[in-house]
């Protein structure tokens, strides 16, 4: 393998598209693909929210948010109504038959990743989600001072 091959950024890269495949894959005969599962997510937990608190929440751009709430809405997976605090906004709400399909939705994730990690000795599995979560935590930080120096800039 190149220098290149070998880099947290390419190899990250490769395993979560490898990862997406999976799920695209999985999540088809549930009407879902994996880029629904950030939007699914939020609103299971937090709904109803706005467009720009989606795109916050989900760490997605605002065009590519637009995009996926409107192919969202359109398959039936996601409603979208006025937000009475500002009516110049709407809110995006699951619609039932999308709230019907989370425990189906949250079992194949669990499949998932029990394959992923079935890569890993057994004593690891754990270890590894908690480096790759301080990993992430530690890269939103510095998107986050990125940006804000690129604002300040």
């Amino acid at each position: 393998m190149s220098e290149i091959e070998l880099s947290m950024g390419y190899m990250l890269n490769w395993s979560a598209r490898l990862v997406r495949r999976l799920a695209d894959r999985r999540m088809k005969t549930l009407g879902l693909s994996a880029g629904h599962l950030p939007v699914i997510n939020a609103l299971a937990e937090n709904e109803p929210m706005s467009q720009t608190a989606l795109a916050v929440y989900a760490s997605i751009e605002q065009p590519t948010m637009a995009a996926t709430l409107t192919r969202m809405e359109r398959d039936g997976l996601v409603e979208r109504r006025a937000d009475p605090g500002d009516g110049r906004s709407f809110l995006f709400s699951l619609t039932p038959a999308t709230r019907r399909k989370l425990p189906a939705m949250r079992a194949t994730i669990e499949a998932i990743d029990a394959e992923v990690l079935g890569a890993l000795p057994e004593g690891r599995r754990e270890l590894f989600r908690k480096q790759l979560r301080a990993t992430i935590e530690g890269m939103e930080a510095r998107a986050a001072a990125d940006a804000a120096r690129a604002k300040d800039g």
